[in-house]
């Protein structure tokens, strides 16, 4: 394979957003908690998944889509022109096609065989109220089982860029296939970029984090409270020292602020771009890393790449769903930033 057949290759876990219209009424008759994330099991998703598909009110249908933190990234990192390959697992069912299908429609390869035995595809079941609340119940699925033999040494090496979701320290395997992912970009010459994912995800992680900082990773994100949690630092100019001693590119998001770009002694404050209404937030920080990375693939300055970053994650928070729905290359064209 030819050397950058890709800008940026992507681990993450494989889940198929499932959204729907209902009413009150049917939350309170299948007991979802309106407005909060609940993880479910694969028994109570297919009773979920059922429920939504008869419900009368979602008269256009089920909207499936492919989702994830790092297969949203890749979404927006294609819909800017960039080249992508998503890692992850999906297992050979229904949804599983869903998600293969819809990383294809969005321009981004994914070629990972998916299992024939084992736990169905993941799938975050979205119920949509009229009062636009998101009550979502995520089944975790067959994307918990990424293992190294899932990763391609070829494909990987490929790539300017390999990012990581945090999310993947869950599983041991998923570690270890990220592993040899490094391995593998590295070997080439390329730069691997993490994100945090949550907090809760560095209460879990924060050892092993800093150990892939010092070792591994050249590339940070991390919203403000993740970054508070990763450094042990309340006073946001002790994070940029923090940042700064670390050496590699820190990218931190403010979300209203904008955002602050780190590297050694330069920082870049970048303020955020224009939004008519905030509707869903979902999404921002995948988006603002498609842009960022995108940027940064194509040899842009950080301050720009900060602001490709801070243009899509403004597009996608102004509509629900976590990936855009307006070209952001037609977008970045007008804002003269490619």
């Amino acid at each position: 394979m030819a050397q950058h057949s890709y800008d940026v290759v992507g681990l993450g876990n494989a889940i198929v957003d499932v959204i729907a219209s209902v009413d009150d009424r049917f939350l309170l008759n299948h007991r979802i908690a309106k407005g909060g994330m609940t993880l479910i099991d694969e028994f109570r998703a297919k009773d979920l998944l059922k429920a939504l598909a008869d419900n009368r009110q979602a008269l256009s249908g089920l909207y499936e889509i492919a989702g994830g933190s790092a297969a949203n990234t890749l979404a927006g990192l294609s819909s800017l022109g960039g080249r992508g390959l998503f890692v992850g697992k999906v297992f050979d069912d229904v949804l599983g096609n869903v998600f293969a299908r819809s990383m294809a429609e969005m321009g981004v390869d994914f070629t990972t065989a998916p299992a024939r035995e084992g736990l169905s595809t993941a799938s975050c079941l979205i119920a949509v109220t009229p009062d636009g609340q998101r009550s979502m119940s995520t089944y975790l699925g067959a994307c918990r089982w990424l293992t190294p033999d899932d990763v391609n040494e070829e494909e990987v090496a490929s790539a300017r860029v390999l990012y990581l979701e945090g999310y993947l320290w869950d599983e041991e395997s998923a570690k270890d296939a990220s592993r040899k992912a490094i391995a593998a970009v590295k070997g080439a010459g390329g730069r691997v970029a993490l994100s945090v994912s949550d907090s809760f995800c560095i209460g879990r992680f924060r050892s092993e984090f800093l150990h892939l900082l010092d070792r591994d990773v050249n590339i940070l994100f991390a919203n403000e409270d993740e970054a508070k949690a990763l450094f042990e630092e309340e006073d946001f100019d002790k994070i940029i020292a923090a940042a700064k001693k670390w050496g590699g590119i820190t990218a931190l998001t403010r979300s209203a602020k904008g955002c602050v770009i780190v590297q050694e002694d330069m920082v870049h404050e970048i303020p955020a771009a224009p939004v008519s209404q905030v509707i869903d937030t979902t999404g921002a920080g995948d988006q603002f890393a498609a842009g960022f990375l995108y940027g940064l693939t194509q040899g842009k300055g950080l301050k720009d790449c900060g602001r490709l970053g801070a243009l899509a994650a403004a597009e996608v928070i102004s509509h629900y769903g976590a990936r855009p729905e307006i070209l952001l290359q037609v977008l970045a064209e007008k804002a003269g930033l490619i």
